[in-house]
């Protein structure tokens, strides 16, 4: 049995919007959408036909890259920028729950 409709829609990850439509969402091309799965700074679902599915998640990250882009940033440099703050974010979450845990115990 498939999963509720308002769960999937609620979960960051679902991957629910088309290229196209994540495309023009973001007003950007979708040769732009492509270039980041080359970068791997966005690894889109594939449907079972081999389009790419985004979700809201990737959505923002791609926003945000478009953003450093059009400010100058090299769309390489950008990439790498934003999975070096991801990884930095979830080291310090990792952290912080270590940390509680510790004085907790």
């Amino acid at each position: 049995m498939g999963q509720n409709p308002d769960d999937m829609f609620g979960d960051e990850d679902y991957p629910a919007y088309t290229i196209g439509q994540a495309a023009e969402m973001l007003g950007i091309s979708q040769d732009f959408l492509r270039r980041l799965d080359e970068a791997k700074l966005i690894d889109p679902h594939r449907s079972a036909g081999g389009h790419r599915r985004y979700s809201r998640r990737q959505l923002r990250l791609a926003a945000r890259t478009r953003e450093m882009v059009d400010q100058g940033t090299a769309l390489e440099a950008a990439c790498r920028i934003i999975m070096l703050e991801d990884r930095l974010e979830e080291a310090l979450r990792h952290n912080g729950e270590r940390q509680e845990t510790q004085q907790a115990g």
